[in-house]
Parts: C-alpha cells; structure tokens; sequence
C-alpha cells in the first residue's frame, strides 16, 4: 500500500506530493494544476512508450507511465533513462489526481 499526501511547500507555493510505503519514501514538487493532469495517466500507456512528464523530484523531471494496473514513476532525465523507478498502483495516481483537483476547487 502506498500513503499519499499532498501539501503546499511553505514559501515556494509549489504542491509536494508524498509517496510512502514502510520501505520507501519519493516526494514530488510542482505546481498543483500540473498534477490534475495525472488523471490522463491511462493514455500515457508504457507499452506505446508514452509517459507523462509531471513534476521534478531531487532537482530533475518525474515521468509517468501505466502498464498492467500500475504506474511507474521514473525519476531522471528522460523516460529511457531514469535514476529511480517505483511502482505504484494506479488507484494511487487517480487518488492524486483528484486529491490535486480538491485542492484547486478549495483555493
């Protein structure tokens, strides 16, 4: 099971969303309205090589790709060649999407 979070970074106004399991933890920063967009995350289809490119993590670009039920996000330069990759299921990308909308209707 992955924990989410999603909060407003003080000072810098950009959203850090948190992805945590006993045995990992990936925090995520960008604008909110950039992570409504994972709600399309099932058109950005691995197998097809197609990726969502949302967010940065430790200074570089994050990517999002769906394949089976999960999503992969990658953490590097480019989707070929990421530093970092962690599964997470897709209910876990839909609830960021809508945790992300919540937000902005609430603003």
């Amino acid at each position: 099971m992955v924990d989410i979070t999603l909060d407003v970074e003080p000072g810098t106004g950009q959203t850090v969303i948190k992805l945590q399991t006993d045995a990992w933890e990936l925090n995520i920063r960008g604008p909110l309205r950039d992570f409504v967009h994972l709600a399309q995350i099932r058109d950005a289809d691995w197998n097809r090589r197609r990726s969502l490119a949302i967010g940065t993590c430790a200074g570089v670009p994050v990517y999002w790709a769906s394949s089976d039920g999960n999503v992969a996000v990658l953490v590097g330069h480019d989707d070929e060649t990421w530093d970092i990759a962690v599964s997470v299921p897709l209910s876990s990308v839909d609830e960021i999407a809508t945790q992300a909308k919540r937000m902005i209707k609430h603003q």
